[in-house]
C-alpha cells in the first residue's frame, strides 16, 4: 500500500470519529431536554396510560412470533433484557449487513466459497449476541446501581401512608431509567388489574437482575404472611448496599485480569490488519498453504478457551 493510499483511510477515520463524537455531543445535549424515562415520555406524547403500557409491551415484543417455543422466549427475553428497542427485522437486516462485510473480509483471506459464508454467517450472528450481551451487562449496573435507592424510595412511600402499588408508581415517576419505566410498566399492570405477585414477576423477566429477587421475595413474603413491609425493605435496602460495595470491590480487584484479557484477544487482529495495510502481499504467499487453516483453527480455539479461562478468573458468584 503506498504512503497516499494510508494517508487517505487514516484521513477517513479520521472523520468517521469525529462524525460521531458530534453525533454522541449532540445527542447527550437532546437528551438532556426529555423526561427523566421513556414512560414519562410517552405519557406527555400520549396523554394516557393504556396507550403508554401498549407501546412500551410492543417494543419488548423483539421477536413477534407466535410460537410456544422456550428457546425464542428465551432469546426475547435476553434481546429485551439488553434494552433494545428494535423488531426481529432490523435485527435481521443488522445480521445479514453483518455477515456480508465478513464474508468480503474472510472471502479475501480464505476464498468465495459456502465454507466461508458459514464462518462468516457464525461470526455475524456471534457478533449480534456479544454486542447484545455487552447492551444487557450495562443495563443490569445501571439498574442495580438504582436499586436501593429506588427502595428507599419505596419506603418513604409506604411510611407516609402510600399502599405499595402507589409506591411503585411513586418510584416511576421519581426514578431514571431503566429504573423507571420498568416499574412504570408494574404500576400500570396493577393498575389494569393484574395481581401484584404476577406484575414483579413480569419485571424480573424483563430486567433479569439477581438482586431484583430479593426484592419481589420481599414483597411476595409480606402479601401472604404480612408484617412490616417498610422495616423489611429498609434492611434490603442496607444489604443491597453492601452487596454493591463488594461488587465495585471485586471489580477493581480484578480490572487487571480483564484489561490484560481484552489486549491478549485484540493484539493478534491488529498486528495482522497491521501488517496487511502495510505489505498486502505479505500473507499471500502462504494463503493457499495447507497448514493455514489447522493453524487458524488452533489460533481460534486457543484464543477461545483462553479468554473462558480467565473470564472465570476475574467473574465471581456471591
Amino acid at each position: 500500500m503506498d504512503e497516499l493510499t494510508l494517508i487517505t483511510v487514516l484521513v477517513f477515520v479520521t472523520a468517521a470519529l469525529g462524525l460521531e463524537g458530534i453525533y454522541w455531543v449532540a445527542s447527550g445535549s437532546r437528551n438532556k431536554n426529555k423526561s427523566i424515562n421513556r414512560r414519562l415520555w410517552l405519557s406527555r406524547q400520549l396523554n394516557a396510560r393504556k396507550p403508554v403500557l401498549s407501546a412500551l409491551r410492543k417494543e419488548r415484543r423483539v421477536i413477534n412470533l407466535n410460537l410456544n417455543s422456550a428457546f425464542f422466549q428465551r432469546a426475547n427475553d435476553f434481546l429485551v433484557q439488553s434494552g433494545l428497542r428494535v423488531g426481529g427485522r432490523v435485527l435481521a437486516v443488522c445480521f445479514i449487513v453483518t455477515t456480508v462485510f465478513m464474508f468480503s473480509l474472510l472471502g479475501f483471506i480464505f476464498g468465495y466459497n459456502i465454507e466461508t459464508l458459514v464462518g462468516a454467517s457464525l461470526v455475524g450472528a456471534f457478533a449480534i449476541f456479544v454486542y447484545c450481551k455487552i447492551l444487557r451487562q450495562k443495563r443490569l449496573a445501571r439498574f442495580s446501581a438504582l436499586l436501593p435507592e429506588t427502595v428507599d424510595v419505596i419506603v418513604r412511600g409506604i411510611r407516609v401512608g402510600y399502599p405499595l402499588p402507589a409506591a411503585l408508581n411513586l418510584v416511576a415517576r421519581e426514578m431514571p431509567d431503566p429504573i423507571g419505566t420498568e416499574f412504570g410498566i408494574v404500576a400500570d399492570e396493577i393498575a389494569f388489574g393484574q395481581d401484584i405477585r404476577t406484575a414483579i414477576g413480569n419485571l424480573y423477566r424483563r430486567v433479569g437482575q439477581d438482586d431484583l429477587l430479593l426484592l419481589i421475595m420481599a414483597i411476595n413474603i409480606q402479601s401472604q404472611t404480612g408484617g412490616n413491609l417498610a422495616e423489611i425493605l429498609t434492611g434490603l435496602s442496607r444489604l443491597l448496599r453492601s452487596r454493591s460495595k463488594i461488587r465495585m470491590k471485586i471489580r477493581a480487584l480484578s480490572a487487571d485480569g480483564r484489561m490484560s484479557a481484552i489486549v491478549l484477544s485484540v493484539i493478534p487482529f491488529v498486528l495482522f490488519g497491521g501488517i496487511c495495510l502495510i505489505s498486502p502481499s505479505y500473507f499471500g504467499e502462504i494463503r493457499h498453504h495447507p497448514l493455514v487453516g489447522p493453524a487458524l483453527a488452533y489460533a481460534a480455539i486457543s484464543l477461545i478457551f483462553g479468554n473462558i479461562v480467565m473470564y472465570r478468573m476475574v467473574n465471581f458468584k456471591f
